[in-house]
């Protein structure tokens, strides 16, 4: 080997390796990362592109000190008169907040961490409505898969609640357009579409065969009967989904929350809801939060409002213990 080959050899070997990348993908009913199965535990951050670069900063690490690894962002937020929404009512770019989305979803790709991103027509009590066209509707996806192609760290939620009869209504039929949309566009994105309430057969067939979803996303009943039925139901979706012959990933990602209405659950009842969606063979789980529907001005909004105070801040000692929970028993998702 003559000197100058040595000397490449030697510069190749000492180059500093690239940013860490992440990788999200699907092994039969498990989620993966970077190749290896992994279940997604993590927190709603709504309002996240409404937060400085000071709090974003904060509660990433924050993330990443108490062992989650999945986020839910909406694209379409809107709340307490301050819309961060990242696209228009007609789902086009809408600035500065398609860009701090685009360096959210950059900067959890360095840390490992999975981002939902979410739109919704919206039913105007959280801000307008919009979306409200399947031509609005198809132009806001084309607008987040456009920004967010490089990165493989995030999926897109097409529609959250899509079921509920108000003006986040989608069909099934516009759902799969919706579907096709972003398949021709970025054919390895995973793609869902949020349900309100537990499933049915038939509506589990639909969102698997019809719009042809990669996973599927319920947001079950918030009452103090629902962490103890969550590991039946899982069970009975995940053999369905063997009856259908298209077994794929069952994530919790809006379950219940404090703040919300008359029940409060304890920590011990998260980590109950949690337990029974692990057991049973669900992907992912969120430790859902937002704001104090009984309080003055809402507060502690938590991620519905990062204005003022980073998430970690506006947490409540329950939710601290459910989070302690997870640092000490379900690190890193194992």
């Amino acid at each position: 080997m003559n000197c100058f080959s040595l000397i490449l050899c030697g510069l190749v070997a000492a180059a500093p390796e690239g940013p860490r990348t992440t990788s999200l993908g699907i092994d039969g009913k498990a989620f993966t990362l970077d190749g290896k199965p992994a279940f997604l535990v993590g927190i709603s951050y709504y309002g996240a592109l409404g937060a400085s670069e000071k709090t974003l900063e904060a509660d990433l690490t924050e993330m990443e000190r108490r062992g989650l690894n999945w986020i839910r962002v909406w694209a379409t937020w809107s709340a307490f008169e301050n819309d961060v929404s990242a696209v228009t009512l007609e789902g086009k770019p809408r600035e500065p907040f398609l860009g701090r989305l685009k360096k959210l979803v950059a900067d959890c790709d360095r840390r490992g961490i999975v981002v939902d991103v979410t739109l919704s027509r919206g039913n105007g009590a959280t801000g307008p409505v919009r979306l409200q066209t399947l031509e609005m509707h198809r132009n806001a996806v084309e607008t987040i898969l456009s920004a967010l192609k490089e990165h493989s760290n995030w999926y897109l939620d097409l529609a959250n609640e899509r079921n509920v009869k108000d003006k986040r209504f989608v069909s099934f039929e516009e759902l799969k357009d919706l579907r096709e949309t972003a398949r021709r566009l970025d054919p390895r994105r995973l793609v869902t579409a949020s349900h309100a309430g537990d499933l049915g057969k038939e509506e589990l067939r639909r969102y698997l065969l019809d719009v042809r979803v990669d996973f599927v996303a319920p947001h079950r009943p918030r009452d103090a009967a629902s962490p103890g039925q969550t590991e039946t139901r899982s069970r009975e979706y995940l053999k369905w989904m063997e009856e259908l012959g298209h077994l794929g990933p069952l994530h919790y990602q809006e379950p219940f929350r404090r703040g919300y209405g008359g029940w409060e659950p304890r920590a011990s009842d998260f980590i109950s809801d949690l337990e029974g969606a692990r057991a049973a063979g669900a992907a992912g789980w969120c430790l859902h939060n937002g704001s104090t529907r009984s309080a003055k001005d809402d507060k502690p909004r938590r991620s519905f409002d990062l204005r003022e105070k980073g998430l970690f801040g506006q947490l409540d000692g329950e939710e601290q213990a459910v989070l302690d929970a997870i640092r000490s028993r379900f690190r890193n998702g194992s």
